[in-house]
């Protein structure tokens, strides 16, 4: 070709009109502040394991994980004292994300509730001193064959896994996107993000790596599959309404949608996609949540991951999970209202007697508490079944009481040990009040909240939501709900009594003196279940208050 040619080809391509510019997304930093104050503190983090040095890593870490979730937290009051709660609430970030009352109560939940359980794991006075060194709950080197030569150098050469920190910022941050996500994409993503480094952390345990590696290896293969049921459940739904954000798809619901595109005018409106699809979403929330049929991973996973995660877990991903779950049925899918409240008055009922049933017949504290929280996940649907304002704030203010009783929980567990470490055999708790008789007491209030006894909070949250589901005309549930509580009631008070009124065994475990940060946890847990419990009304105004979705 002659110069000439590609001259006039250069002149020609210049002298067309540019299809329009592709336009620069407008983003409200302001209001995203709290998510990227702990997404940039967790990059930091993996910044600060590339280039601090070892023996200042451990230091470094909690210290810029507390600063995060802190300064996250004030940013979360600084938008409710600024109206995003109430009057101001929008929708950020081009449609992605929703700043509205439910996401900024869910989100603060989430990081307080985060920052109680970071201090378990930055816990280092329970097991004995190895090598000189202190250690914490959370495998030397985690790349490491467990028994191998490589390990044992780690062991003794002091080493430990601080990229738990970073790695549980990207989990918290993946959490508070998830309940605020305004369309599916955005929580599919944030599912992701939050999912990835909780298989990574459940298999990195001191003791017990084998245990531990297993749960991962089922967590994560359960949690794939969930994954692509929601994925699959959001090309469908998008098939139908041909948008992905919520206000969409609930316009095409309610039928007042206006303008159609007519590539999809065929698909549109297909009610058998709006059916499956939702199905397929539903599911993978209530994988997460934990909810019967889709709780089998449960049990495993809280005995075999380390127990601070497993507090964190139980308490952090039920918010987050409901959450969506609540801004899916009420914001998207209201208008479908008819079909899906069968489906989850069947999933509350299975759930709350399975839990509760089951639980009586566990001998390990970790697996019962893994099916105590599956029957508190139906309690909990009761409350979403309402389908009332008073459902919403019934819900956020039992995810608030029930997230710090769980993480207060599994802290005491921490403290119980033997020469294997932990010991979660209940056996092994026969006695405990006679000689630990201040842990033993501790652990009994959460106990006993979790059974809904009342002046705990256990029992403000279970009578919000029952009383929520009764006025939304679902009074046959709150009957199964009082059976079901029942049933759970005889479990915990069995644990109770085993270890108040049982002689302690001459080779029974130790209880262990933690530090200062494992005693924070505990007491603020403690705190948190006798407020709610003697003063919930302040915090079911503020619930209710935070009640209402931005559409």
């Amino acid at each position: 070709m002659s110069a000439t040619a590609v001259h006039n080809l250069w002149t020609t391509a210049a002298d067309v009109e540019p299809l329009g510019r592709i336009p620069a997304p407008h983003i409200e930093y302001a209001q995203l502040a709290p998510v990227l104050i702990v997404v940039g503190a967790a990059v930091l983090g993996i910044l600060v394991e590339a280039f601090v040095p070892r023996r200042a890593r451990y230091y470094t870490q909690v210290f810029l994980t507390v600063v995060a979730l802190t300064a996250a937290f004030a940013a979360i009051v600084g938008l409710a004292a600024s109206g995003y709660a109430t009057t101001e609430k929008q929708i950020a970030a081009m449609g992605a994300i929703a700043v509205d009352g439910p996401a900024l109560f869910l989100q603060g939940t989430i990081l307080l509730a985060s920052l109680v359980a970071v201090f378990t794991f930055a816990e280092r006075r329970l097991d004995p001193v190895a090598h000189g060194n202190r250690v914490d709950s959370f495998a030397a080197e985690a790349a490491a064959v467990p028994g191998s030569e490589h390990e044992k150098a780690a062991v003794k050469a002091g080493f430990t896994t601080t990229e738990v920190f970073p790695l549980v910022l990207f989990a918290i941050a993946g959490m508070l996107v998830f309940p605020a996500a305004n369309d599916l994409l955005t929580l599919f993503i944030a599912l992701e993000v939050f999912s990835l480094p909780l298989y990574l952390l459940c298999a990195v345990a001191r003791r017990k790596r084998l245990m531990s590696q297993e749960a991962a290896v089922k967590y994560f293969l359960l949690g794939a599959f969930s994954s692509a049921f929601l994925l699959f459940g959001i090309a469908l739904v998008y098939g139908y309404a041909g948008s992905v954000s919520y206000a969409r798809i609930a316009e095409v619901v309610e039928g007042s949608v206006r303008t159609i595109d007519p590539a999809l005018a065929d698909t549109m409106g297909n009610d058998a996609l709006l059916l499956i699809g939702g199905a397929l979403i539903l599911m993978g929330l209530l994988f997460k949540v934990g909810a019967v049929p889709f709780h089998m991973w449960t049990p495993d996973v809280y005995q075999g991951a380390p127990t601070p995660l497993t507090g964190f877990m139980a308490a952090a991903t039920k918010v987050a999970a409901f959450g969506a779950l609540l801004r899916l049925l009420y914001v998207v899918l209201p208008g479908m209202a008819w079909d899906w409240r069968p489906v989850m008055w069947a999933v509350a009922i299975v759930t709350m007697l399975g839990g509760a049933i089951v639980a009586i017949t566990q001998t390990d504290i970790k697996r019962l508490l893994a099916y105590s929280s599956i029957a508190h996940a139906g309690f909990i649907l009761a409350g979403v079944i309402a389908t009332t304002p008073e459902g919403i704030s019934s819900v956020l203010f039992y995810l608030l009481a029930y997230s710090f009783v769980t993480i207060g929980a599994f802290a005491v567990v921490t403290l119980v040990r033997d020469a294997g470490g932990e010991a979660t055999h209940l056996s092994k708790w026969a006695g405990l009040g006679r000689r630990s008789p201040l842990v033993a007491a501790v652990f009994a209030v959460f106990l006993l909240a979790f059974a809904g006894i009342p002046l705990t909070s256990g029992f403000s949250g279970k009578f919000a939501v029952f009383k929520a589901a009764a006025e939304g005309g679902a009074g046959a549930l709150v009957v199964v709900g009082v059976i079901s509580s029942a049933i759970a009631a005889f479990f915990y008070i069995r644990v109770i009594v085993l270890m108040f009124f049982s002689e302690p065994k001459p080779e029974g475990p130790t209880v262990a003196v933690p530090s200062p940060l494992t005693m924070t946890t505990i007491g603020v847990g403690v705190a948190v279940t006798l407020v709610l419990g003697l003063a919930p009304q302040y915090f079911l105004d503020l619930a209710s208050q935070a009640g209402v979705f931005v559409r």
